[in-house]
């Protein structure tokens, strides 16, 4: 398959997500963004249009660990869901909808959700 029409697909993709997904203040979007490094996502009302809360396991810190010390993007994806979803459970934010924003439902993406339903969101 072509690059051309892996994007093609990734945007048909991300186009029929956010025809289906919206957040409310009561049932925030958890936006998912996954780079070739990095996992961000960011807590969204849609009604307001405000991002709520964001969060990525891009750290400087994680830069200088040591080939040996190194983790996993799943694992890092992971614990990234678990402190977003401290940090949801802090702002009052027990339920929420997942916009996976045109990623398979797979890898870094599954991890991550799974790291939030460990931390006690309802997705």
């Amino acid at each position: 398959m072509s690059f051309k029409n892996k994007k093609l697909n990734k945007n048909r993709r991300h186009a029929r997500v956010r025809a289906k997904v919206s957040g409310t203040a009561e049932r925030p979007r958890v936006a998912i963004f996954r780079s070739n490094r990095f996992t961000y996502a960011q807590v969204i009302d849609d009604v307001a249009g405000k991002t709520i809360i964001s969060l990525s396991d891009h750290r400087p810190k994680k830069l200088k660990t040591t080939k040996a010390a190194k983790i996993k993007k799943a694992e890092s994806a992971s614990a990234t869901g678990k402190q977003l979803a401290v940090a949801m459970k802090d702002k009052g934010i027990v339920e929420a909808v997942l916009d996976r924003g045109g990623f398979k439902y797979h890898g870094r993406v599954k991890a991550f959700t799974d790291g939030l339903r460990e931390g006690g969101i309802k997705i």
